[in-house]
């Protein structure tokens, strides 16, 4: 049952349209409702979808698309096009149809039809890469518009590298009131607003309606107060009024700060019951409904039928920055970076890094380091950071313990944005998603630091990186009980499991400054997810002395094989646990039982080597998991027979030894469970 604010919300929301529709079919109206039309038949024909927000903001959509938007459909990878970001993504039938009627390739009417079915590129929210022009996956809400942070920061950059001439474009979004409620969307306004992302415009689709009713069930807040407090330029307008969005357009690409645009609207437009009510909001209006929408806002044409008329309007409009991009590709042609630019916008890795890291390798080996592997991963960055310049460095206010900073890498700051470290603030979520941006938009590797345990904060970001198979790098220090006297509040147990859980996301966690250099080299190479690099507070032994090929490439390997290579066991650990496994192993020997010991930094990489690399590795021997985390997730390697050592309950505060004594990980303990093992088998 609708509530009572939601029944007079109703009465003045079909006021409102009866005003609106009273008016003269403008050229630029009629384009708006070929939107609201595509839009009501793929919902009608698909028996599903949420028609109620691109009827709503079909008209700032055209004025939009129209006449501010930069791109040329006939090339949609054009790398100084603006971006348009659909944050409410679940109205994806509005992005469809702008890229229906503007021309671009790969989203015919044919598509339209067939929203929401199996293989469209029209899917029942907008998914990176299924169709070119789809900057980004949206649908969780809020998420669209924190990556569209990341897009911003990252035309600033590539901006302040290569000039103007070359990156000078904006990053648009459509959002709803779900958007802006979402917490991260707080983290990435404050954020984009201390920045002065000022080529970051937010067109927010103000309509008072969620899925519950009025807005005013569940807020009270003044969004455009609270904007201003970010610091960005707000506007308020009639989201039906061309002219007012005209001039609102106008006033953010003048602006020194981001801006808001409060585009008040009706949902459905032209619904002539459901308009301005949550039923309009996330179900196909229904035949007589649908028909008499159509018929309220002038248009009399059959299901999917555009007429040429407004074909023609619209595709002169998708048409309109081809000169501009033409122009672009002279000033590419001549540029004096051209080269270094296209480089890093296809995102190819620069020459001489790989043997950069050889070097570096070799000497670790030679002078073998006991280090925290976080530090391991800071050294590393010390050889990376100069040899490849796109990489985009941060922190998530943890930079003094993450050492995701090196010397001479500069911080972005208001107005000054030439540096490579971002100061992220206390915003885990936003900065994962920020990072998205950043990489999506392309010409930067953005790698970023928290504590493990806080991928809490950042796992929906991290999971919509997985979705887009998109290239970040997050640095994950403190990873496990090692972290010590901070206790149970900071210590990740379960994070291991649930991560390796998740398809496209390559978990790395190295055991010491060899392997952590290889990790690195990994994750630069891994462009179809993100790569986390799971590191310790705490020191552990340099456990390889030889150079060669990346051993921890393929997941797993043998680091020290049993004495005359008859395996009474095989110990399989990871991270700083694979120095215990080595202990436990020197202790086997001297009592008669000899180990392999494999370590095995990750499993998403072992699982992908073939049936007999594995079987090499694991060997028929009895096995021993270690690892100072959740046992799910072992049973794959262990056997039905094998044993774990780890921690399938929460830390606690102690100094990191006695921690590991307290919760029996030990080389004492490891050496027990293999006893244990080969006297029962």
């Amino acid at each position: 049952m609708a509530s009572i604010g939601e029944i007079s919300g109703n009465e003045a929301a079909l006021a409102r349209q009866a005003e609106i529709l009273a008016h003269p079919l403008t050229e630029d109206r009629v384009m708006a409702n070929a939107i609201r039309a595509l839009a009501i038949d793929a919902v009608e024909a698909a028996k599903s979808g949420h028609p109620g927000m691109p009827m709503g903001m079909a008209d700032a959509a055209t004025a939009l698309w129209a006449k501010v938007l930069k791109f040329d459909a006939a090339a949609p990878d054009w790398y100084d096009r603006d971006r348009f970001i659909l944050s409410a993504g679940h109205g994806s039938m509005l992005l469809y149809a702008l890229l229906h009627l503007t021309g671009f390739e790969g989203m015919g009417i044919e598509e339209i039809k067939s929203f929401r079915q199996l293989h469209s590129p029209a899917a029942g929210h907008p998914e990176y890469g299924e169709h070119p022009a789809i900057e980004m996956t949206t649908g969780p809400l809020g998420q669209g518009f924190a990556t569209a942070v990341g897009f911003a920061l990252a035309e600033r950059a590539l901006a302040a590298k290569f000039g103007k001439s070359l990156v000078d474009h904006r990053t648009w979004v459509i959002a709803g009131d779900g958007c802006l409620m979402e917490g991260v969307s707080h983290e990435a306004a404050s954020l984009a607003g201390h920045l002065k992302l000022n080529k970051l415009t937010v067109l927010w689709d103000d309509n008072a309606i969620t899925i519950d009713g009025a807005t005013s069930a569940s807020t009270s807040e003044d969004t455009l107060k609270r904007f201003a407090a970010y610091g960005w330029a707000v506007k308020r307008v009639d989201g039906h009024d061309f002219a007012a969005l005209a001039g609102a357009l106008a006033f953010a690409q003048k602006s020194s700060r981001p801006t808001l645009i409060a585009c008040q609207t009706v949902i459905g437009l032209g619904a002539p019951t459901k308009a301005g009510t949550a039923g309009v909001h996330g179900a196909p209006l229904g035949g007589a409904e649908a028909e008499a929408a159509k018929s309220a806002l002038g248009w009399e044409h059959l299901p999917f039928q555009v007429p040429a008329p407004v074909y023609s309007a619209w595709k002169l409009a998708g048409s309109r920055g081809a000169a501009a991009r033409r122009a672009w590709l002279k000033r590419l042609a001549k540029h004096p970076l051209r080269a270094e630019f296209e480089r890093v916008m296809q995102g190819k890795l620069p020459e001489g890094w790989a043997e950069a890291m050889s070097a570096y390798k070799a000497g670790l080996a030679e002078s073998k380091p006991k280090l925290a592997t976080r530090q391991a991963s800071q050294k590393a960055l010390e050889v990376l950071v100069p040899a490849l310049p796109e990489l985009l460095g941060g922190s998530a206010d943890l930079t003094g313990s993450n050492l995701t900073q090196i010397k001479g890498m500069g911080g972005i700051e208001p107005g000054n944005f030439a540096g490579r470290y971002v100061y992220y603030g206390v915003r885990e979520f936003g900065m994962a998603a920020a990072m998205n941006g950043i990489a999506l938009h392309g010409g930067l590797i953005p790698y970023g630091g928290t504590f493990f345990v806080f991928t809490d904060y950042m796992r929906p970001a991290i999971r919509l990186a997985a979705l887009m198979r998109t290239r970040a790098i997050h640095v994950l220090t403190h990873d496990s009980i090692g972290l010590g006297e901070d206790g149970p509040t900071h210590q990740p147990v379960e994070h291991l499991a649930s991560f390796r859980a998740m398809p496209n996301v390559l978990v790395l966690r190295p055991a010491d400054a060899m392997e952590t250099a290889e990790a690195w080299e990994i994750a630069l190479k891994n462009t179809t997810g993100p790569s986390l690099l799971v590191l310790s507070r705490q020191g552990v032994p340099a456990l390889r002395d030889q150079t060669g090929p990346n051993r921890a490439a393929k997941g797993a390997y043998v680091l020290q094989e049993a004495e005359g290579g008859k395996r009474h066991a095989t110990l399989i650990a990871t991270g700083t646990e694979v120095a215990i496994a080595m202990a436990a192993s020197k202790a086997l020997a001297a009592e008669g039982i000899h180990v392999a010991v494999v370590s095995a930094p990750s499993f998403e990489l072992f699982a992908r080597q073939d049936e007999s690399y594995r079987a090499e590795v694991l060997g028929s021997a009895p096995r021993v998991g270690v690892e100072a985390a959740s046992s799910y997730g072992w049973a794959r390697w262990l056997g039905a027979d094998g044993a774990f050592i780890g921690l399938d309950g929460f830390g606690a505060s102690a100094p990191a030894e006695a921690l590991y004594e307290h919760f029996n990980i030990t080389p004492a303990a490891v050496a027990r469970a293999v006893k244990t093992l080969v006297t029962t088998k």
